[in-house]
């Protein structure tokens, strides 16, 4: 196993918890491969415009006595790994960050399952019940969000968005949370 190769396994996301500076690591290397690619292309551009296809013999077969056959083979040689570099470390660019969005959205789902027990404990704690309406439908209008959403009369309303028992004062409390909520589905 080659010293770079070690350096990429043993930074690979899957050694360990990926942390945003273990992202930012590989975006550095990243940047650093690509000005090296860019280097070799410059590289290839000086010797007149060779590029990585042209051929390197003239039309009789010899080699071409315009190009610096070494640099050029050398350059094309440089650039073909550092593309296979650049390949690999995007891979784990990609790998970290789907391990560090998986992770943040765990912890996410934790916090909220942690903050709605602490609300149904705080809750039955003050001898609430969890299901005590706050609310009563008086009405529905034909056509309107509520009628589509199935409402009825006689419906309680127990939670609508954040306002529940515990923080309902008034209706502005749901006309809040209902203007805040316009135009997302």
């Amino acid at each position: 196993m080659s010293e770079e190769e070690t350096r990429q396994s043993e930074s690979s996301p899957e050694a360990s918890g990926v942390t945003v500076s273990d992202i930012q690591e590989l975006i550095r290397r990243k940047e650093e491969i690509e000005a090296q690619i860019k280097a070799n292309y410059d590289v290839l551009e000086s010797q007149k415009d060779v590029g990585m296809n042209e051929p390197l013999v003239d039309r009789e077969g010899y080699p071409r006595s315009d190009v610096d056959l070494y640099q050029v083979r050398t350059a094309r040689h440089n650039i073909v790994c550092l593309q296979n570099d650049h390949k690999a470390v995007m891979k784990q660019v990609e790998e970290a960050l789907h391990q560090l969005h998986a992770r943040d959205k765990e912890k996410q789902a934790r916090d909220l399952a942690e903050a709605h027990r602490e609300a149904t404990n705080h809750g039955q704690s003050q001898g609430l019940s969890p299901s005590q309406a706050f609310a009563k439908v008086n009405s529905i209008s034909p056509g309107s969000p509520a009628s589509i959403a199935g409402l009825q009369v006689d419906d309680e309303i127990v939670e609508f968005g954040s306002v529940n028992t515990q923080n309902f004062q008034s209706l502005h409390n749901i006309g809040s949370v209902v203007q805040h909520s316009e135009g997302v589905i």
